[in-house]
């Protein structure tokens, strides 16, 4: 099992966890807008990172954002499973002709 797996099946369990003693369980607790404002808010301070070129900060910041990007899908009840399939349906798709079949 992968990292984002195990991290995937971690979030899915505190699902039901008592909110007192994780903070996932907390996070989802609160309901799903404010899993999406903390995804926002790690998204913003990698994007800092990236800009001020620090490698180890960015990395950091990234597994802060991958993890919250989880929080945020399965307080929507998005699995990991779902996203996965998502990518290997546009796998060797041109970006261009994939984002032109999205218009509507």
């Amino acid at each position: 099992m992968s990292a984002l797996e195990t991290l995937a099946a971690t979030i899915e369990e505190r699902k039901s966890a008592d909110p007192d003693g994780s903070w996932t369980a907390k996070l989802l607790a609160k309901g799903p807008e404010k899993c999406a404002e903390k995804f926002g808010e790690e998204a913003i301070e990698a994007v800092i990172e990236a800009v001020k070129g620090d490698r180890a900060r960015l990395t950091s910041e990234a597994a802060d954002v991958l993890f919250h990007l989880l929080v945020m899908c399965a307080a929507r009840d998005v699995t990991l499973a779902d996203i996965e399939a998502e990518l290997e349906r546009r796998a060797g798709v041109s970006g261009i002709t994939e984002k032109a079949a999205r218009k509507d």
